[in-house]
């Protein structure tokens, strides 16, 4: 890799601070349409426009996180906050919601967003992935969306994950990974790394990498498969807990 960590994010900064001006998901369509095709219910219609345009995921982590009232949720990588209002809903009045943003631009839209919402139980914080501004043992749910691939350290991001997860808890990812390994000239691409394409793992490393942190019942839920990439859904959990 020809360039370092710093020059990665700020790459993926400079990004995803457009998106957020932007009424394009990083996908070359709509943001409620590209949503649409990943599956989000009809529910999105009622969200204004500006949460949804900037929306750049892969998958629908609240689909398959089997969200329950009073729970306390964080988001990886939230941008406008799409993921985060729909499980704020799931978890209602009684649960929480954090979104959790190292970009700038996004964190003000996120929380102007909030406001045309009127959403009472939703937080949205600045910091890196890599090392969370959240407490240890405070989450009961971990969602992601097309986010951890960005992280020039996965394994720092799967270990601040498992951190912050209460005992039992579990960790829900929609995210890109790869079929075999990619050309050089991609890999070396900063603009590609930006891209969701670059940083991404193959899929039985990106596992491992969740494994390692000390997460178990490690599994691929579904994949949908685009050539040499594919969007996989995952789920782990942190040991402990009451029994499932």
């Amino acid at each position: 890799m020809r360039f370092n960590a710093e020059e990665i994010k700020k790459q993926v900064r400079k990004r995803y601070a457009g998106l957020a001006k932007r009424r394009w998901s990083c996908c070359g369509a709509p943001g409620r349409m590209w949503a649409k095709v990943l599956g989000y219910p009809k529910e999105i219609d009622e969200m204004p426009e500006s949460v949804t345009a900037p929306f750049a995921g892969c998958g629908n982590p609240t689909a398959f996180a089997d969200l329950k009232e009073g729970e306390v949720v964080l988001d990886i990588g939230s941008g406008a906050g799409l993921d985060v209002f729909l499980a704020s809903r799931r978890v209602g009045d009684e649960g929480r919601v954090i979104g959790l943003d190292f970009t700038e631009e996004m964190i003000e839209l996120a929380n102007e967003n909030k406001r045309k919402l009127g959403a009472k139980n939703v937080e949205f914080r600045l910091g890196d992935m890599e090392a969370m501004p959240i407490e240890d043992e405070s989450i009961d749910v971990v969602i992601s969306n097309c986010v951890i691939n960005l992280a020039p350290d996965k394994d720092k991001v799967f270990q601040e994950a498992y951190r912050v997860l209460k005992p039992g808890g579990r960790m829900l990812i929609s995210d890109i990974v790869t079929e075999w390994n990619l050309p050089r000239a991609i890999r070396e691409s900063i603009t590609a790394w930006a891209g969701c394409i670059a940083g991404a793992l193959e899929e039985r490393e990106y596992l491992q990498k969740i494994k390692d942190a000390g997460f178990v019942e490690v599994e691929v839920v579904s994949k949908a498969r685009l050539g040499p990439i594919s969007s996989a859904k995952i789920r782990a959990y942190k040991p402990g807990g009451a029994e499932r």
